[in-house]
Formats: C-alpha cells, structure tokens, sequence
C-alpha cells in the first residue's frame, strides 16, 4: 500500500494535501477550497458543498488508500521537516480511525532528501553564483575599500551590504568582519580600525536564484616594506587547506556525519594539525538540509550527524586548523576557512576553487 505523506500548504484558505507515492510516481492531491488544486499541482480532492468538514475529506482520503504508514511533518531532528503545528496534529488525529491513527510515524527522510538533492540545472548555475560571492569578497579585501588606519571593521561589513544590495542580490545573513591582530587574544570587530599587519577575517553569504553561498575568506594587511604575508601566517592557512583535504577525502556516501568527522579529524591530527569541524548542507538554505559534520562546540558524535551522506549533494566545508605563528612571538592563532562544494558520489569538488593563499591588502 502507498506512504502517506501529510502537511500544511500555506495558503489562504487553507489547503491541506496527501502524497502517495509508489514505487512508479507521486500523487498528490490537495484537501482545499481551491477547484484548481493549486494551480495545477495538485489534484483537487475536496468539494465543501459535499462535505462541509475539511478534515473529514482529509480521513476519508487516507481510510480510502489505507496506507501503512503516514508520515507527517515531525521531526526532533531536522527542522525542515518539522512544520507540523500542534492543533494540525490534532485535527488529523481526530479524522483518522483509532486503528489508523497507529500507522503514524515521524520520518524525516523524504523531506530531507529532496532539499539536500541538487539538480543538474541547478549545478549549472551554482558554481556562478559562488564565483560571484567570491568576486565580492575579493573587491572587500582591496586597496579598493580598505585604508589601514583608517576602515574599520565595521566599514567594511556595511561595503558589503551596500555591494550586494547594488547588484540586486541578498545577504542571507550580516555579514561579519574580524580583525586577528599580534598580540590580541580575541579577534577584534565592530568599531575597531584596521591596522597594517593585522590578519582579516570574513564570514560573508548571499542567496541567488534561490541557492545560497556561505564564505570564510582570510586577507592580509601588508606592512611597509612588505611584499606579501609572513611565512608562519601561510603555514596556518595551508594547515587549513590540509584539514579541507582530509574532510573531503573522508566523503563516501553512506556514512553518517559522525563517521566523517571522526576519519577526517583522525587524518589531520595523525599529519600533526590541529583541526576543528563543523561543516554542513547548504543548497535552498544557507545551512541546509543533511547531516551536519561536527559543530563548533562538539567535536564528537552529535544525534543531528547520525544522517547518510548522498550523492548529488552541497556542502559547505567549514572548519579551522590552530597554528603558532613565529613571526607573532608563538602566538597560536586560529585559521578559518569555509568553501562551498558539490558531493557527485565519488568526489567533492569545489565549485569555485578554494582559497590558498591571502588577499593582500598595500600592495
């Protein structure tokens, strides 16, 4: 018997809607005023005249495909597939026979894999609008925008804003600017002018055509004198790189996001790197539907990394490797990156390269 997939179209007056899948298609009905069935995407299956009670017709619906199992929009988990209000909830258990109510399940699953899967067409685009994240980045981190000693950090993270709104598109999040200094324990943000010789950071994202990018770049302000970074801040950012590397090596579909990033820290700490991960989906929403790799915070097995790799997927590969930098007196500093990549099945490329070298700033 077929699935029955239940959840809330928001419309105006109301629509609720059944998927039915088999193995050959989807059928989908919608239980709305509307004779049209949304415009066209759904089977209208609901005369008010007939049947005043629109959750009756819902019951009377699923009683007439008596599906095995109902999965609705509840999910501890992911938050894509947990739309299901309370009194919805209800009102479908009121329109279901005692004996059908117990064929309800929570099941992510579908939900989730269409979100995370990236189309062909979409794939076409992606790599573009990456480069045009990119781009923006690029200009921020310039002679173009920044003069030592006088842009601040927020004067940059309002160029931004300003950059994006001109070019019709948007942030999916404010953007942020921060200030790695010699000698300062914490990044600095917020009023604070930058200074020749400070290492910038940027977590910058926008959304086009409905596909969102999310960025960390690193630049460098040049010193007088100097003709590029110094060599210890260069081993930190190719640490990163070597903790991207073993990320994305450690990608086979199947495994979960924990055992990604237990084989991925395993690789970097055996080369002697000092690694953290949190990387994640990121398609129709900036931290998408998937497995998450990791967090901030945990760097062990987390419940919201017990979901399967897939392939056809987009990823956000964000983490940070620590470094002691020589030339900052020994001072440990922490090196951010965060690219966007595709996942096929076999490899993970990145969809407008990676960066492995800084932006210079003076020069």
């Amino acid at each position: 018997m077929p699935r029955c997939w239940m959840r809330r179209i928001c419309t105006p007056g109301g629509a609720r809607s059944c998927y039915s899948s088999t193995p050959a298609a989807a059928r989908r009905w919608s239980v709305s005023p509307s004779a049209a069935g949304l415009a066209g995407l759904f089977q209208p299956a609901w005369n008010p005249d007939q049947e005043p009670d629109q959750w009756k017709q819902l019951g009377k619906l699923i009683a007439e495909r008596d599906p095995k199992r109902i999965g609705i929009n509840s999910s501890a988990l992911s938050q894509f597939s947990d739309g299901l209000t309370l009194s919805q909830y209800e009102g479908l258990v009121s329109a279901l026979s005692p004996q059908m109510r117990s064929h309800i399940v929570k099941d992510h699953d579908l939900a989730v894999r269409w979100l995370e899967t990236r189309s062909a067409g979409e794939m076409k685009t992606y790599p573009q609008v990456v480069r045009m994240a990119h781009s923006i980045i690029a200009e921020a981190f310039s002679n173009a925008v920044i003069e030592p000693d006088k842009t601040s950090a927020d004067d940059v993270v309002w160029w931004l804003r300003e950059k994006v709104s001109s070019l019709g598109l948007q942030v999916w999040f404010q953007p942020s600017i921060g200030i790695i200094r010699q000698g300062s324990k914490t990044m600095l943000e917020g009023d604070e002018i930058i200074r020749k010789g400070d290492l910038l950071w940027t977590d910058f994202g926008i959304t086009y055509l409905g596909l969102n990018t999310d960025t960390q770049h690193l630049a460098y302000v040049l010193k007088d004198g100097e003709q590029d970074a110094p060599q210890g801040l260069k081993a930190g950012l190719l640490a990163a790189n070597q903790v991207q590397d073993a990320l994305t090596s450690s990608f086979k579909p199947g495994l979960t996001g924990n055992q990604m990033l237990a084989e991925a820290r395993a690789k970097a700490i055996a080369k002697g790197l000092k690694p953290s991960i949190y990387s994640h989906p990121i398609g129709f929403h900036g931290h998408g539907a998937g497995s998450s790799i990791g967090f901030w915070d945990n760097q062990k097995a987390d419940p919201k990394g017990e979901y399967r790799l897939r392939a056809n997927t987009a990823w956000s590969i964000e983490l940070n490797a620590k470094s002691i930098v020589p030339e900052w007196n020994g001072q440990e500093v922490e090196f951010r990156l965060e690219e966007d990549a595709y996942f096929d099945g076999t490899d993970v490329t990145y969809l407008d390269d990676r960066q492995s070298q800084f932006d210079l700033i003076g020069k």
